[in-house]
């Protein structure tokens, strides 16, 4: 939030000058000034700690995309597909940090607010779907998987598509892996009297 008051501050005072210089005459730096005002300006539709949380990603190092995605905290005044990339984001990253319930509700409600590009929607599906392998909902999984092979039309991940279909059709009733995680995938052996 303070830095939203500061990019405001600067938008007024940038503006205000530039407006100060057309006054005075000083046209060229005016007009230099206005390149500068369209930069802040657009500051105010980018997030700067989503842009690095991504470069982070994309260069592949996830514990600094952590830190920089867990900086943003008032997302609620961001424009809505920045807030679904951000809510996406955070709930990748912090899967082991929050569990399966919040990351399942945060992941969802990424896909509310409407993530842009569909192999961005593959991949929170292909997330859900497992978290959803993970806790016993076996048809509920297959059924998202489904999903994002529809939604995977460059066959980016059709492999790893395949592994889950194929874990999945090796995975028991939603009791025994009630069971399994009951018993942390132990065979329960009976007692010898």
């Amino acid at each position: 939030m303070t830095g939203f008051i500061i990019r405001c501050l600067v938008a007024l005072a940038s503006l205000s000058f530039t407006a100060f210089l057309f006054a005075t005459g000083y046209w060229g730096w005016g007009i230099s000034l206005i390149f500068v005002d369209t930069l802040i300006i657009l500051s105010f539709f980018r997030n700067e700690s989503l842009i690095l949380a991504l470069n982070q990603m994309r260069v592949g190092n996830q514990d600094k995309a952590k830190v920089h995605i867990n900086r943003i905290k008032s997302e609620q005044f961001m424009p809505k597909s920045q807030r679904a990339y951000i809510t996406y984001l955070k709930a990748m990253m912090n899967t082991q940090d929050w569990g399966y319930a919040k990351t399942e509700a945060e992941l969802k409600k990424a896909l509310n607010l409407g993530l842009r590009q569909t192999q961005d929607q593959a991949m929170c599906k292909m997330h859900l779907a497992g978290i959803c392998a993970q806790t016993g909902r076996i048809k509920e999984s297959k059924m998202l998987l489904a999903e994002a092979k529809k939604l995977d039309k460059d066959g980016t991940f059709k492999e790893q598509i395949s592994n889950m279909s194929k874990q999945l059709s090796m995975a028991g009733n939603a009791n025994q892996m009630r069971m399994a995680q009951m018993y942390r995938g132990r065979v329960k052996t009976p007692r010898h009297r």
